[in-house]
Parts: structure tokens; C-alpha cells; sequence
């Protein structure tokens, strides 16, 4: 029940966010328990982003957890996402942010699990 939501600054092509949108259904196995069959990715491209005072390309990926998951887990995770990230659009890793929330309570189908 992971659900992760990218942001950035330029704009993405349809291609290139079917891209992500698979890459980030391979990173989420770096966390025991987690697969795309789960998965829910948003992608909001051209958003109003500033990054140290300035608008040049960069990204914020937020990532939300049902239950908690390891330390080296979510650098494995971490490491793969910013790879992906910055091999399809282009921008530097020391410009991508990603942040983890996890939650003991999520709802689905009219009921939490």
C-alpha cells in the first residue's frame, strides 16, 4: 500500500512518466513486503518548485508507507529512485529530495487495514 508522489519543475512526457512510473515499481521492492501490485505513483510535472533560491530543475518524491520499513531498506530505495530520477529527466541528484512517511493505518475499499 506504498504510495509515492513525484514533483518537479519541468515538464515530463507522457513516455518519460510511463518510465518513472515502472522504475518506481522496481525500487518499491527494496522494501521487504512491498510490490507494484500495490503501488499507487503520482506525478506532478511543471509544478512551482524552488530548490536552494532558485527554479532549475529539480524534484521533491514523497513516499508514503503502510507500516515501517528498515534503515538500509530506504537508502536501497533511496539510491535506486534518485538513479531513476536522474537518468530519465536529467537532473542531478544533489538537486532530488525524497521524503518518507510511514503510518500504522490505511484505508482502502471503504475499511482500513
Amino acid at each position: 500500500m506504498p504510495f509515492i508522489n513525484v514533483k518537479t519543475n519541468i515538464a515530463v512526457s507522457a513516455e518519460k512518466a510511463d518510465q518513472i512510473k515502472t522504475q518506481l515499481g522496481s525500487a518499491i521492492t527494496a522494501i521487504p513486503g512491498k510490490t507494484e501490485a500495490w503501488l499507487m505513483v503520482g506525478l506532478e510535472d511543471e509544478y512551482k518548485l524552488w530548490f536552494k533560491g532558485d527554479a532549475a530543475p529539480a524534484v521533491m518524491v514523497d513516499v508514503s508507507l503502510f507500516g515501517s520499513a528498515s534503515e538500509s531498506a530506504l537508502f536501497d530505495m533511496t539510491a535506486q529512485v534518485t538513479e531513476a530520477l536522474s537518468q530519465t529527466l536529467g537532473i542531478p541528484g544533489d538537486r532530488i529530495y525524497i521524503c518518507y512517511q510511514s503510518t500504522p493505518n490505511w484505508g482502502w475499499n471503504g475499511s482500513n487495514f
